[in-house]
């Protein structure tokens, strides 16, 4: 269902009895709907293609920069992709139903703590056609109702992708409820939305600071906030150079459009001189731009790089662009992280044990690595199967959310006329 069916308060009622009826489901019914949806999804691919073809133009005509044109670009893969990794969230392990713990009571009583759907998830997301089908799947699974409402840069891709769901979801027997698109661009419906609190149970908003700042401010229902990285990698005095140097390009150049791509590289004084040659040479090649401080340029002599300027460091760049900055030793990056990091993903270089365990413990991001890609911070790369966001926050979900993140518990007490 979307908007211009039913209005957004009607939504929200036919969002929450839906979500009574998935919580009710059995892990043999949600899997067959995600299979339905599946493959609707390659029977629509065509369609899928062509409306993601239109969605693509008009933003390249409206000056869309390259980082986001690349979330917004849906390809035959990347479609077949979307309709295999909604049969792997299938075959994951269902968490509902889950009993947490059991025990038995000075008086007798049996305690349970079993994990439930959430209820009703209200999902505001940006750029990224992908995330339609993620959301759908994840909150299926978990006997999970979900709102949506994507970017109008979007809008043409993901209403024939809701179509291909809607359509899974009748061929199972689901309602369709339990899958809604807002279709109206109009933006006061977002801060409608964020005060469906009779309805939606959480809001996970994905996108640029901007919408995770409305979101805060405006809602009046819990918040999952993150998704925003501004990542770092401290390469210490005793980082194995080499390896350095293929780890460095990975994070920067592999997908460099997404939150846990490199923003930012720190490196150890005493290896500066080794190291940022090597560096400039490798990512040359793929035409990324180096932001350096006085420090690093003092080691880049005959390499096409930029000052960095006040606030490159606080940027989250989500293309080819990275900072670079030369620091006297591990207080000293830490320190630096501290102060600009989003607490998204952030990744240290060293053979030194003690360097490693004071960048675990004293950096307090969502993801800490030790001589290991930033890229890593995904729901697929950690098992959890497709992802809904990947939290920065401290309550509730932390990093990237998976099945387990969408739900939450209830206490059940097995008595036999206890009384208190």
């Amino acid at each position: 269902m979307t908007t211009t069916t039913m209005s957004l308060d009607a939504m929200g009622r036919a969002a929450k009895q839906a979500s009574r009826t998935l919580g009710a489901l059995s892990s043999e019914d949600k899997n067959a709907a995600l299979h339905a949806i599946a493959d609707a999804i390659e029977a629509h691919a065509g369609a899928v293609l062509w409306a993601n073809a239109i969605d693509v133009e008009q933003g390249r005509e409206r000056g869309l920069p390259s980082a986001l044109l690349d979330r917004l670009l849906l390809t035959a893969p990347r479609v077949q992709a979307l309709a295999d990794d909604t049969r792997k969230v299938a075959d994951l392990q269902d968490p509902v139903g889950e009993e947490l713990e059991r025990r038995t009571m000075y008086n007798g009583m049996t305690l349970i703590r079993r994990r439930t759907p959430i209820g009703v998830l209200g999902v505001i997301y940006e750029a990224r056609p992908n995330v339609t089908v993620d959301i759908a799947a994840l909150s299926l699974k978990t006997g999970n109702a979900a709102i949506l409402r994507g970017g109008s840069e979007t809008l043409k891709s993901n209403l024939a992708l809701i179509k291909a769901i809607q359509e899974g979801l009748t061929a199972a027997e689901v309602p369709n409820a339990a899958i809604q698109y807002i279709d109206n661009p109009d933006r006061a419906l977002v801060g409608e939305l964020l005060r469906m609190d009779r309805y939606v149970d959480m809001i996970i908003p994905r996108g640029g600071a901007g919408l995770h700042q409305r979101c805060k401010e405006q809602s009046t229902i819990p918040v999952i906030t993150g998704g925003i990285g501004i990542c770092h990698i401290f390469a210490d005095a005793t980082a194995d150079l080499d390896r350095a140097v293929d780890i460095i390009e990975n994070a920067k150049v592999q997908r460099p459009s997404v939150c846990n791509a490199l923003d930012t590289l720190l490196v150890h004084e005493a290896v500066a001189a080794d190291l940022l040659p090597k560096v400039a040479e490798r990512l040359a090649q793929s035409g990324v731009e180096l932001r350096v401080t006085d420090a690093a340029a003092a080691h880049l002599g005959g390499f096409d790089v930029k000052p960095a300027v006040e606030g490159d460091f606080d940027q989250e760049w989500l293309g080819l662009t990275l900072g670079i900055d030369v620091v006297n030793g591990i207080d000293a990056a830490i320190a630096h992280i501290q102060a600009h990091s989003t607490e998204h993903s952030d990744s240290i270089l060293t053979q030194t044990e003690a360097h490693a365990t004071r960048f675990i413990n004293e950096v307090n991001s969502a993801a800490v690595y030790v001589n290991a890609s930033t890229r890593f911070t995904d729901g697929g790369e950690f098992g959890l199967g497709a992802e809904v966001a990947v939290s920065t926050q401290k309550l509730h979900a932390r990093g990237p959310m998976g099945l387990e993140a969408l739900t939450t518990y209830k206490w059940i007490g097995l008595g036999d006329g206890h009384i208190r």
